[in-house]
């Protein structure tokens, strides 16, 4: 056998030990950049879209939810925190199809003794149709 298709076929056993375990965890880690960049692009141009600026929202991130959601909807969210309503945190999420961004039902809202609750009631910026993510 020839020398240089001996260290070719070790050099991608090699690659493929190393490199698709990496891959794997950077994954389960920090989830699906397709994902991610889906929700990146979508939900802050629907956020506009819907009249909000930066100057409406104090912070808003993709986040990789550690829990199943519904399986038409792509797992990472897009989390929401506005200026004027600093103790509820809202959740987007991107359709996988049609691509539509859609506000969750459940939100997030820390109570007065600073205890974080999932709610589903209608809080400032509640949209009329929302969705449920589990």
């Amino acid at each position: 056998m020839n020398k240089k298709v001996v260290i070719a076929v070790i050099s991608m056993a090699l690659l493929i030990v190393i490199i698709i375990p990496l891959i794997l965890f950077n994954v389960l880690t920090n989830g699906n950049p397709y994902t991610k960049y889906i929700v990146d692009k979508k939900v802050p141009s629907y956020l506009e879209s819907q009249g909000y600026s930066d100057s409406h929202i104090e912070e808003s991130y993709y986040i990789e939810p550690k829990h199943m959601i519904d399986s038409k909807f792509y797992q990472g969210h897009y989390m929401v925190i506005f200026k004027d309503e600093p103790k509820v945190t809202y959740y987007y999420g991107v359709t996988k199809e049609g691509k539509q961004v859609k506000q969750f039902c459940e939100k997030d809202k820390e109570s007065s003794d600073g205890v974080t609750d999932l709610t589903e009631e209608n809080t400032k910026h509640s949209e009329e149709q929302c969705a449920n993510s589990l």
